[in-house]
């Protein structure tokens, strides 16, 4: 919903210095966070204990890096030192936990709740999505942050999913932890309800029972019959995504669009403001927007940004609402220092700006290969690829060797060479001998290796490759209507929806 003067808002950095310096106090209806957390270490692995000299880790897209070294340690300090609840509650869980790094995730999760609860409205709500093996710990932190009084629900959230281990039963469920703002159930609250059982309807078989419930100033009721409904539980039966879902979108711990809308529908009303500062791949905000919700997304990496934009604009396309992406580099400068701030991440942004999705960083992985961009072009459907390579130092025609070379070695169509500085003269040389390549489907001609400096970039020039609505670099997220309830289906792909297609014959 459309609200004047309002632009949606993606941030790109650490959401406690987001929070600290963007968001105003009591501006916000609606949190809903999923904090990364290692779920596939072990117990004992949490636990362990640290030295405390570790260097922090470099922070990767979906890894989780939560671990007690020197930074957990200063902003340990940081917080206690303000006292309070908070202050208490972490002391107490370093005598039990000791200097793990069970203790380092609740170090750095305590003064982002704090900031939290700032910005939440009196009328606020904060859905916290978490793991059982810190859940516990987890609500001893909310109870400290927004007062026990303030506790709704715990939400088990249930799905099937063989996930079993020697020695104990199936793990199937999250924890999702529900607190108001308000102590005294001020809170907005939208009821829910869900299909009364079969054995419920037979034994209310021809009455005319009416069920009635409290909620605030709210009342809510549902009359026995074929259509009967009960107040939703605490207990949520939401099916993961399985690996072909329409809407999976390849990132590790996606959630179900189902399972946010349930929270947004809940505890928000249209043209509220909904809040994710852990927001991955965006379900949350491609919710929020399809329910006419104002919205925040938060996140730490380029890679997630990139995701968020693309998955934005696949399903809503010209209906997407005004929003503004903040903390990305917009000049030459802004990106000289990210890269010399972080590689990583200026590596994912760069890639970003061409719609190329970054290779795994890991040991023995190709070299020269930064990322990769995935194209059709012909009938018979062959995918073909382009090679990107990103240097944020300084460039020689070695480099263009270099990428010339894997492009060869990789069979790939075409490669791109990423780069800071202006390409020398001998460097334009020897990129101009390798060639074109031709497509089929377009019968058009394009440079095999292509050189693009950043503020190429930045002024909107792009990769000269066959253009297709469908290439299948990122995966399209289905097409969404505006305040739907349901998830459309997927964005055309033929002829029709790009007059830059080949023809409909070579599709």
């Amino acid at each position: 919903m459309a609200v004047e003067g309002w632009k949606n808002k993606l941030y790109y950095g650490d959401n406690l210095d987001v929070l600290r310096r963007h968001v105003a106090d009591e501006t916000v209806d609606l949190v809903y966070l999923d904090p990364p957390f290692n779920s596939n270490a072990t117990y004992n692995v949490l636990f362990a204990e640290q030295d405390g000299t570790r260097a922090a880790a470099q922070i990767k897209a979906f890894e989780d890096t939560w671990r007690w070294d020197q930074a957990a340690a200063r902003q340990y300090e940081e917080t206690v030192e303000d006292g309070g609840q908070v202050s208490r509650a972490l002391q107490a869980f370093r005598t039990l936990l000791g200097e793990s790094n069970m203790l380092a995730y609740l170090t750095m999760m305590a003064p982002r709740l704090v900031e939290l609860r700032r910005v939440l409205k009196p009328t606020g709500s904060i859905y916290l999505h978490c793991d059982p093996t810190g859940s516990h710990y987890l609500k001893l932190l909310m109870d400290a942050v927004f007062g026990g009084a303030s506790f709704r629900n715990e939400v088990a959230w249930c799905y099937r999913k063989w996930s079993i281990k020697a020695g104990q039963f199936a793990r199937n469920h999250d924890v999702i932890l529900f607190y108001s703002k308000d102590h005294n159930g001020g809170h907005v609250f939208n009821p829910l309800f869900v299909p009364v059982s079969k054995g419920t309807l037979k034994r209310w078989k021809g009455q005319k029972q009416q069920a009635y419930f409290e909620d605030g100033n709210r009342k809510a009721s549902s009359i026995a019959g074929e259509d009967a409904q009960s107040p939703m539980p605490d207990w949520w039966d939401v099916s993961i995504l399985n690996p072909n879902a329409a809407e999976r979108l390849g990132y590790p711990t996606q959630k179900p669009e189902a399972l946010l809308e349930r929270i947004i529908c809940a505890s928000s009303d249209e043209g509220d403001l909904v809040l994710d500062p852990f927001c991955g791949c965006g379900t949350t905000i491609a919710v929020a927007e399809r329910l006419n919700r104002r919205w925040i997304g938060i996140d730490i990496t380029h890679l997630a940004i990139t995701l968020m934009k693309h998955r934005l604009q696949s399903s809503f396309g010209a209906d997407l609402s005004p929003y503004e992406v903040i903390g990305e580099p917009v000049s030459v400068p802004d990106a000289q220092a990210l890269a010399e701030q972080d590689p990583y991440q200026f590596q994912w942004w760069a890639l970003g700006l061409v719609g190329a999705r970054p290779v795994e960083q890991k040991k023995g992985a190709d070299k020269g290969i930064d990322g990769r961009l995935y194209f059709h072009d012909e009938a018979k459907g062959k995918t073909k690829q382009v090679i990107l390579s990103v240097k944020a130092g300084h460039t020689t025609s070695a480099h263009v060797d270099q990428l010339r070379g894997v492009v060869e070695k990789e069979n790939a169509e075409i490669g791109v060479l990423i780069m800071m500085q202006e390409p020398t003269a001998p460097m334009r040389k020897d990129a101009a001998t390798a060639g074109f390549y031709t497509s089929p489907g377009w019968n058009t001609k394009h440079p095999r290796i292509q050189l693009l400096t950043v503020k190429e970039l930045l002024e909107g020039k792009g990769i000269d490759y066959p253009y297709r609505a469908g290439n299948v670099t990122f995966k399209r997220a289905p097409k969404a209507g505006k305040g739907s309830g349901e998830g459309g289906a997927e964005l055309p792909l033929g002829p029709e929806s790009d007059p830059r297609l080949p023809p409909t014959d070579l599709l």
